[in-house]
């Protein structure tokens, strides 16, 4: 039976463009989606762009426009920027929308009768130049921690420390740089601590909405029974505000944090009036739809605890799951805006960059869990190059020819016993397990395995031998006819990720619009087809230079902050250059140094003596989920390789693959040594027990 499904992903906020880092949800989103429609299944996918806020007004009036040209303007540019990358929206929206409007008074309204509004007099910093209540970001000072001058209001970048505004030392406004006044204002807040909300979220964060991983964290905010340890979430800000103004409360409007994921639902209503959908089924209590919202990590504790109580104590339905991501490392190094390492989405589809490569690229490396994946540029022109012109779209560059030049452009019947043919059939349900559970880089792996397959059976036939030689016209005809059935295989198994590629396959094989149904089937004899074009073109490492140098000011290193005498950090970098000139360990490497190398846990599957090798071992390294290594290690003088064979030990997985006249290393071992020769011998790292392959090492 078909299922109702609706997604969402997080709103992009409508003062800065789209970059890579953003791009890891929506595609992984989109993904998803486009499996549950290929699947049969009511899928809608909705978004918008989140547009209030304080920053949006300052920007607005630095450039001389009205708050509401601003963002429509980045919203032409946002959906420009998905569209370009094929992220398939049922809707974009806009959080200032009067079906947002309506959803956010509605919540708000129902919270308030429920008793969980509180009206509270805080004190606020107040730029006396703007006239302007400060937000925590746009008040800066003296860390009250470390004394590192120059820090935001609400954490400190250099020691970590969070406080509130008030408690930094010599606090100016960013806006004017005038020094704010301490006001007092009536603020309103959702009562999150309430006994309510409390058992509530206890309940629901471990119902099993959660990742494992998010799970714990939920239960770390939320503490034992009986601490309390939620806080009540401020919802409202002071005019000037671009904003919602709360009904009943002149002057005082919701805070952007309050109707961004409301954004959800106004989406999805504005959705609704367009296509005849019902609303409330969707969204109320007893809802039997699904409701699904993939997120960054960074925002579990908003949609994990205050979101869903908000929903449950408005009367509406709460997710079915939250499914939390990590972030985007670009070559080891984390992306993120505040720091300029980012690289945008405009930028890759103007240097010529085909979407798909990236799309394919992020597939590969996703999992359901949170754990930060890495474009390693090097990595990406070898596995696009490899796996979808090398071996996939290879497939039917060998045989199409053939049937248009020989054979009317019309196939023979493909033959369903062929050992490749049955694997891919076989293996589909397997592999609709995998996307249903967000597992697109095992789905990624057997497809590409699989792939393998059908070029083998390509190879042990050679139609461009056989159409050399008379008489083999029949074999020719077979042959390229059960290699384009494979073909059309694989395009299906790959068509969520790769849907251009999908629909130039389907054009040119005269065929309807792929289901995933259709990997149970083959084209019968006579089927024509239509002439081929070619499909993919290979990455041009130029292209990536290009890229890089694009963004090259992103990309530079930030500038280091004028360190500050009296900083406790600086006190620590002190100690550590006079400590320096004695050290054997220098050079020093920071931690963002460190976490550019992809240490692992990986079982030892084989090893093996390297013939002509005096002092290697091949060995063949299992890091789970189906995933293993070819690595050679210079231990032969060290260990009888049938020894190894079952032990677990610690490997460098992103180390870029090596040729070696016995073939490819992809990886390293770790092993420790006396380079002084005091202790004679090579001892391979061991994890302690527990470790499983694929584990990272931290």
């Amino acid at each position: 039976m078909s299922r109702k499904i609706l997604v969402t992903s997080a709103l992009p906020y409508a003062n800065g463009a789209i970059h890579l880092g953003h791009l890891v949800e929506y595609i992984q989103t989109d993904i998803w989606v486009r499996f549950q429609k290929m699947s049969g299944n009511e899928c809608w996918y909705v978004c918008a762009d989140d547009t209030h806020g304080t920053p949006i007004m300052l920007r607005a009036e630095k450039e001389g426009i009205t708050p509401e040209q601003l963002i429509e303007r980045v919203h032409g540019e946002h959906f420009r920027d998905f569209s370009g990358f094929l992220v398939g929206f049922d809707n974009y929206h806009s959080t200032h929308s009067p079906e947002n409007r309506e959803c956010a008074n509605t919540i708000y309204s129902r919270l308030r009768a429920a008793g969980l509004i509180d009206v509270r007099t805080i004190e606020q910093y107040f730029d006396p130049v703007k006239q302007l209540f400060l937000p925590d970001r746009f008040i800066k000072g003296e860390c009250p921690k470390c004394g590192a001058k120059d820090q935001y209001g609400d954490n400190c970048e250099s020691c970590g420390a969070a406080y509130a505004p008030t408690d930094l030392k010599d606090p100016y406004s960013a806006i004017s740089g005038a020094k704010p006044e301490l006001r007092n204002s009536e603020h309103y807040f959702f009562k999150l601590s309430d006994p309510r909300c409390e058992a509530f979220l206890r309940q629901y964060t471990s119902s099993g909405v959660l990742q494992n991983e998010a799970a714990n964290k939920m239960q770390e905010w939320l503490g034992a029974p009986g601490d309390n340890k939620l806080t009540d979430w401020d919802i409202s800000r002071d005019a000037p505000y671009f904003g919602f103004e709360i009904p009943d409360a002149p002057g005082k409007y919701f805070y952007v944090w309050l109707d961004a994921p409301i954004g959800y639902m106004g989406s999805f209503k504005n959705l609704c009036a367009r296509q005849g959908l019902d609303f409330d089924e969707f969204f109320k209590p007893d809802s039997q739809t699904e409701l699904y919202h993939f997120i960054g990590k960074d925002i579990l504790y908003f949609h994990a605890l205050f979101w869903p109580a908000e929903l449950q104590h408005a009367g509406f339905r709460t997710p079915t799951k939250i499914f939390a991501h990590g972030f985007l490392t670009v070559d080891g190094a984390k992306m993120s805006k505040s720091r300029g390492t980012f690289i945008t989405a405009e930028s890759f589809l103007n240097t010529g960059l085909n979407p798909e490569w990236l799309r394919y690229y992020f597939a590969a490396k996703l999992s359901n869990t949170m754990e930060d994946i890495d474009l390693n540029f090097e990595d990406f022109v070898a596995r696009v190059n490899s796996d979808l012109v090398g071996k996939y779209v290879n497939i039917a560059s060998r045989s199409a020819g053939f049937i248009a030049k020989r054979f009317n452009g019309q196939l023979a019947p493909a033959n369903a016993d062929l050992p490749a043919i049955k694997a891919i059939q076989d293996a589909a349900p397997r592999i609709a397990e995998l996307y249903e559970a967000r597992e697109f880089g095992k789905a990624v792996r057997e497809i590409m395995a699989l792939t393998d397959g059908a070029n083998q059976y390509v190879d042990s036939v050679k139609p461009w031998e056989l159409a050399k030689q008379e008489g083999k016209e029949v074999e020719l005809h077979a042959a390229c006819s059960n290699s384009l059935n494979l073909f059309r295989l694989l395009t299906v198994l790959l068509k969520p990720i790769l849907p251009v590629v999908a629909g130039k396959v389907e054009q040119f094989m005269n065929i309807a619009p792929l289901a995933w149904a259709d990997a149970g089937t083959l084209l019968a004899g006579g089927h024509a087809i239509n002439a081929y074009e070619h499909l993919m073109t290979r990455v041009d490492p130029k292209l990536i230079e290009k890229l890089v140098e694009a963004n090259k000011e992103s990309l530079a290193p930030a500038a280091e902050a004028p360190k500050q005498a009296e900083s406790q950090q600086r006190h620590a970098q002190h100690q550590q250059n006079e400590v320096k000139a004695e050290s054997p360990w220098e050079p020093f490497c920071n931690i963002d140094d460190f976490m550019k190398v992809d240490l692992r846990i990986a079982r030892i599957a084989n090893a093996e003596h390297v013939e002509g090798a005096d002092k290697l071992v091949r060995l063949t390294l299992d890091l789970g989920n189906d995933e293993t290594r070819n690595v050679f290690a210079g231990i032969k003088a060290a260990y009888d390789p049938a020894q190894l064979i079952g032990r677990l030990t610690v490997m460098v997985a992103n180390l870029a693959p090596r040729k070696m006249k016995f073939g490819l290393s992809e990886g390293m071992v770790l092993a420790a040594s006396d380079t002084a020769g005091q202790t004679p011998g090579i001892f391979l790292l061991s994890p302690d027990s527990g470790a499983q392959p694929g584990m990272r090492v931290k």
